[in-house]
Order: structure tokens, then sequence, then C-alpha cells
């Protein structure tokens, strides 16, 4: 235990459950997050070179991830380093279960690397090698199977779309808006789905009530800054907070639970872009486009008359209004009855 001390291998539950599980999504933040946040505005204003710039951060967003890891478990430079190798590696075959697998891999692999830093004269060949290597492999032997362990999800996604309306749109909704704030790909899922229609706009509502609710909710601990973060980026940073006092995550399931009936039944909101966008919820506003894209591609196959002013108050109303006033009537009710406090929604920013 000494020698694992030494090496700053702490084996701590808060090292690598809150400590690690932070880091990674801020990583998944400065990357993919930011990069189709810049994306969506190149393509919306034409400008080819944003979208470029978008593009280039969202392919590396495995070694951002991996990068961070190893950055809050204080990793020496030459395992911090290598370990963009290995979160790139983990992330390509880790398919839907992309970021868990960088995660557990890039831990690992940290781990390891830190055990053997500096214990040879040739430290700036053999850490490298042995951080990089042991990492790769691990990611060659488990990162398929957690991704098709988080593949597994779409079987209960796929049973629900074959329900009636109503009980489609709550546990779509249930099911996508939880995969969203987890380490899984929710968009990758509804890509390999294709969730479109009216299954699509319930998976659509689901995240965005992950994302605006957790982002209103946490308002008063985090002020704008967590507000854009969890609104135009991901709900995933509240996972170290999910895993400390699961009840914070109530009233956003809650909300899944009613917006995505209502997205079905009441306001017929139709997922008819992209499949992938059902899975982005709000950030970057790509759940919006896919919805906007597949409206016009209906007024292209005749489909549709033209854009009512009512479609877009459905789709604010689904994506941005309810999640924000219902989780916000809900986490006031949670405060009152003492479940939990704004202390416990804080993020690390």
């Amino acid at each position: 235990m000494s020698f694992l001390k030494r090496k700053g291998v702490t084996l701590s539950a808060k090292s690598y459950l809150i400590g690690a599980m932070s880091a990674m999504a801020q990583g998944l933040f400065a990357s993919l997050l930011v990069g189709t946040i810049l994306s969506t505005i190149g393509q919306l204003t034409g400008l080819t070179l944003l979208a470029d710039i978008g593009q280039f951060a969202s392919s590396i967003k495995g070694a951002a991830m991996a990068m961070a890891v190893g950055y809050a478990l204080q990793a020496p430079p030459l395992v911090l380093y290598s370990l963009l190798a290995v979160g790139q590696a983990s992330d390509q075959l880790g398919g839907a279960g992309g970021p868990l697998a960088v995660y557990v891999i890039s831990l690992i692999a940290c781990e390891i690397g830190k055990l053997i830093s500096k214990e040879t004269k040739l430290d700036i060949l053999i850490t490298p090698l042995v951080t990089i290597i042991s990492g790769c492999l691990l990611a060659l032997w488990i990162a398929p199977t957690i991704g098709q362990v988080a593949s597994s999800s779409g079987n209960l996604i796929m049973w629900a779309t074959e329900l009636q309306p109503f009980l489609m749109g709550a546990l779509i909704a249930i099911f996508m808006g939880m995969i969203l704030t987890l380490p899984i790909s929710s968009a990758a899922i509804c890509a390999a789905l294709g969730l479109t229609g009216l299954a699509g706009g319930a998976a659509l509502a689901g995240c965005c009530a992950q994302m605006i609710g957790f982002a209103t909710m946490s308002y008063r601990a985090n002020g704008i800054a967590g507000f854009v973060a969890q609104g135009l980026g991901t709900s995933m940073l509240q996972v170290p907070n999910i895993l400390k006092k699961p009840i914070i995550w109530l009233p956003t399931i809650l909300t899944s639970a009613v917006t995505g009936p209502l997205a079905t039944m009441f306001f017929k909101l139709e997922m008819n872009g992209p499949a992938i966008s059902s899975g982005m919820g709000t950030s970057g506003l790509v759940g919006q486009i896919g919805v906007y894209t597949g409206w016009i591609s209906d007024i292209a196959a005749g489909h549709k008359t033209a854009i009512t002013s009512l479609d877009w108050i459905d789709l604010v109303t689904i994506s941005f209004l309810l999640p924000a006033v219902l989780t916000g009537i809900l986490s006031h009710i949670c405060q009152k009855w003492h479940l939990y406090s704004d202390k416990d929604l804080q993020l690390d920013l």
C-alpha cells in the first residue's frame, strides 16, 4: 500500500466515481459539445469555417475525455499525454458506449501508467509504451463489449415503440433522457434504431427534459455558466452529483414522463429529420434543427403545406418551456421536503 500511495494510486471511490467522472464530462463538453455548437452555428450562418472547426473539435472527443480523466487523477505528464491514444481507441471501439468505455479504460490505463512512471531510466520510452499498450489492449478487449451493452438498451426502446402512444411517449422519453445523461451515446442509439416520427419526437422531449431541466433546477447553484453548459451542452455534467445523491434525478425523470406523452398525443411532434437528432436534445440546438429539417423535407415531399407559427410554438414548448417550468416546480417541492439542496446540484465549472 505504501508503494501505491507513493505513486498516487489512491483506490478511492470518490476519486474514481466523482472526480474522474466529473472531469470526463467536462472533456466531452470541451470537445464534442462545443464542436457541435460551432458546427450548428456554422451551418445556420453559412460560415463553413466554423462548421469545419466544430468537426475538428468533435472528432477528438475520445482523446479529450481520456486526458480529462488523467488530469483528475493527477497523472504524470508522460502518462497524461499517452492517454490521448487510449481515449481515442476506446471511443472508436466503444460505439454507443464510447464515453463509458473511455472512462473505464482510461482510468485503468492511467493507474497502470502511474505505477510504472519514473521507475526506470528509460522513463520517456517505457511509461508511454506501457500506458498506450495496456490501454489499447483493454480497448480492443472490453470496449466493444461495453458498446454492445450500451446498445442493448435499444431493445427497451424498440419494445416501447410498439406500445400505444401514451405509454410509448412516456417510456421512450424516460429511457432516452436517462441515456442522454449517462455516459452512453443517446445520439448513436437513436441513429442505430432509426428513431424518427412520433418515437423520435418523444426521444427529443425526454432529452430536452433532462438538459433544460437540470439547467433550470441548478441555476441558483451554478449561475448562467452552468445553465448554458447543461442547457446547450450536456446534462452528463450532473452524473457525479447523481451518484452522490440519486434523488436529484427525480424531477427531470418525472418531467420526461409528462413531456413525452404530450409530444406524441397532444403536440404530435415528429422527428422527420436525421434520426441522430432525436438523441441530441438541446445540445447545440441539434434536436430542434433536426425537427426543422424534417419540416422542410415534408414540404418538399408534399406531406406538409407550410411551417406554421403553431409548429414553432409546439417545438419551443416541448423543448424549453415545459421542461423549465415542470422541473422548476418539482425541484421546489423536493427541496421543500428537504430531499436535497442547491448544494447537491453544484458543478465544478
